[in-house]
C-alpha cells in the first residue's frame, strides 16, 4: 500500500511513521485520518445531544419560555452560520479557512473547549447551544468537505464510511459509559467529570486529523462562481434531522416514563441507550456488501418503509407491551441514525454533478453541505420545541419529578400522549420522507468507477 506524503505544511511530528505503521497494519491511512474527526465529534455529540434537553428541563429546571427562547435564538444561528462557513472553506485564501486539514486542526480545541456550568439557566442554554454548534460547523463542515474531495471513486467513499463507521462506533459508546459511571446523570458530579474527560479526548482526535489528512484540491484555487443553488433535498434532509434530534433529545425520557422500572431497572435502560447509538454503525458496517450491490438509493429507501412499518405495527399494539415498546424506541433510533450516516453519499454525487456541470476548478463541497444545512439544522431546535410544548399542554412540566404523588388521570394522560408521539410521529415522518426520496435522480454511483478524475 502506498502511503500518501503529508500535506504541504503539515509538522509531522513523526506522523509519517504513523501513516506506515497503519498502512504495514493494513489500514488505509487517509481514511484512518478522516475517521479520527468522527471519533472524536462523535463522543462528543452523543453525550450533548442525548442529555442536554433531559439536564436542562430537569436539572437546571429552565421555564418553558426560557426554554423556547433559547432555542429559537440556536435556531437562527445554526442555520445561519452552515452557509457563512461553508462560503469561507470554499472561497477565502486564509489557510485556517481553505484547507480542510487546518480547519479542522485549529478549530478542534474550541469545538471541544466548552463545559456546561450551573447559572442562569436560560442564558447558559443559549450560550452552550451556540458556542457548541459554531465550532461543530466549522469542522464538521471540513470534514464533510473532505469526504468529497479525499476521493471521486465510489468504492473509495464507502471504504471511509466503513472507517467512520468504525469511529462513530466507538465515539457513540461514550452515551452507555457516562450512563453507567453516571447513574443515568443521577451522579451529576461524575456526569461532568466524564464529559471532561470526553473533550480532551475528543479534542486530541481531531488534531489528529488536522496534521494527518488531505484533500486533493489543497493546493488549488476557491471555486470561481460560487452560485451553489443547492440540492432539491431540503424536505428529505430536514426530516432526517428532526427524527435524529427527536429520538436523541426524547428517547430517554419516553423510556422513563412509559417503561415501569420494575420492567426495566435502570441498568438495563443504560445498556438500551446505548444499543441506541452504537448499533446503527454495526448496521451500517453489516451493508457493506448491499451498499455496493444495491447502491445506496434502494438501502435508504427500504430503511424509510421499515421505520413506517414498525411504528403502525407499535401503535396497533398499544403501549402495555413493554419489552416490545423497549425494542422499538431502540430500533427507531437504530434505523434513523444509520439512514442518516448514509447520506453523505448523495451528497457528495451532487457535488461531483455540480463541479463537472459548471467546470469548477475544485468543488464547492462546503458550500453544498453548509447550504444543505442552512434548510435543515432548524429541524435540531424545531423538534424539542415541539414536542417540549406538547408534554407541557399535558403537565409534564408539573409531573416529570412528581413520582407517586402525581394523579393517575394526569399521569395516564401524559403517557398516552408520549406513547402517540413515539408512534405517530416516525411514521408521518417516514411517509414524507419516503415522498421527498423517490424523486433523486442519482441513483447509479455505485455502478460508476468514478464520477470525476482524481488530481
Amino acid at each position: 500500500m502506498t502511503v500518501e506524503k503529508p500535506a504541504a505544511g503539515v509538522r509531522t511530528y513523526g506522523g509519517l511513521n504513523i501513516l506506515r505503521h497503519l498502512a504495514s497494519l493494513g489500514a488505509h491511512p487517509a481514511a484512518v485520518a478522516y475517521s479520527m474527526t468522527t471519533l472524536g465529534a462523535g463522543m462528543i455529540n452523543s453525550i450533548f445531544s442525548f442529555y442536554y434537553v433531559k439536564l436542562f428541563i430537569n436539572k437546571y429546571k429552565i421555564s418553558e419560555g426560557a426554554f423556547h427562547q433559547s432555542q429559537v435564538v440556536y435556531m437562527v444561528w445554526n442555520a445561519v452560520n452552515d452557509p457563512l462557513f461553508g462560503y469561507l472553506q470554499d472561497n477565502s485564501h486564509v489557510p485556517c479557512f481553505s484547507q480542510r486539514r487546518l480547519s479542522i486542526l485549529y478549530g478542534a480545541p474550541f469545538y471541544a473547549i466548552y463545559a456546561p456550568g450551573d447559572w442562569m439557566s436560560g442564558v447558559h442554554l443559549m450560550v452552550a447551544l451556540c458556542a457548541f454548534d459554531g465550532m461543530l460547523t466549522f469542522v464538521l463542515l471540513a470534514q464533510c468537505a473532505l469526504f468529497a474531495e479525499i476521493s471521486g471513486h465510489h468504492q473509495s467513499r464507502l471504504r471511509l464510511i466503513k472507517y467512520n463507521q468504525v469511529a462513530s462506533l466507538i465515539g457513540s459508546s461514550s452515551v452507555l459509559f457516562c450512563g453507567l459511571l453516571s447513574q443515568n446523570m443521577d451522579d451529576f458530579p461524575s456526569f461532568q467529570g466524564f464529559t471532561v474527560l470526553v473533550a480532551v479526548l475528543a479534542c486530541g482526535c481531531m488534531i489528529y486529523t488536522g496534521l494527518h489528512s488531505k484533500s486533493r484540491f489543497d493546493t488549488k484555487g476557491s471555486a470561481p462562481g460560487s452560485n451553489y443553488q443547492g440540492s432539491g433535498q431540503s424536505t428529505l434532509s430536514f426530516s432526517l434531522v428532526f427524527m435524529v434530534a427527536f429520538c436523541n433529545n426524547f428517547t430517554m425520557i419516553f423510556a422513563e416514563h412509559l417503561i415501569p422500572p420494575n420492567v426495566l431497572p435502570s441498568l438495563a435502560k443504560s445498556f438500551m441507550y446505548g444499543a441506541g447509538f452504537i448499533c446503527p454503525q454495526l448496521v451500517v458496517l453489516s451493508s457493506q456488501s448491499l451498499l455496493h450491490g444495491l447502491g445506496y438509493y434502494k438501502i435508504i429507501l427500504l430503511t424509510f418503509y421499515v421505520e413506517a412499518g414498525m411504528a403502525a405495527v407499535m401503535l396497533v399494539l398499544g403501549p402495555h407491551h413493554y419489552y416490545i415498546l423497549a425494542f422499538f424506541l431502540t430500533a427507531n433510533m437504530v434505523l434513523v441514525q444509520a439512514a442518516f450516516s448514509l447520506f453523505n453519499l448523495p451528497l457528495a454525487d451532487i457535488i461531483d454533478s455540480d463541479l463537472q456541470r459548471h467546470k469548477r476548478s475544485s468543488p464547492l463541497s462546503s458550500m453544498v453541505f453548509g447550504t444543505n444545512a442552512l434548510f435543515t439544522k432548524p429541524a435540531q431546535s424545531l423538534a424539542p420545541m415541539l414536542v417540549v410544548s406538547i408534554l407541557n399542554q399535558f403537565g409534564y412540566e408539573n409531573l416529570k419529578d412528581a413520582g407517586r404523588d402525581a394523579n393517575p388521570s394526569d399521569l395516564e394522560a401524559l403517557h398516552t400522549t408520549m406513547f402517540y408521539l413515539v408512534c405517530v410521529v416516525p411514521m408521518c415522518v417516514a411517509a414524507l420522507q419516503v415522498s421527498a426520496w423517490k424523486p433523486f435522480s442519482i441513483r447509479n454511483s455505485h455502478t460508476v468507477d468514478t464520477m470525476y478524475i482524481d488530481g
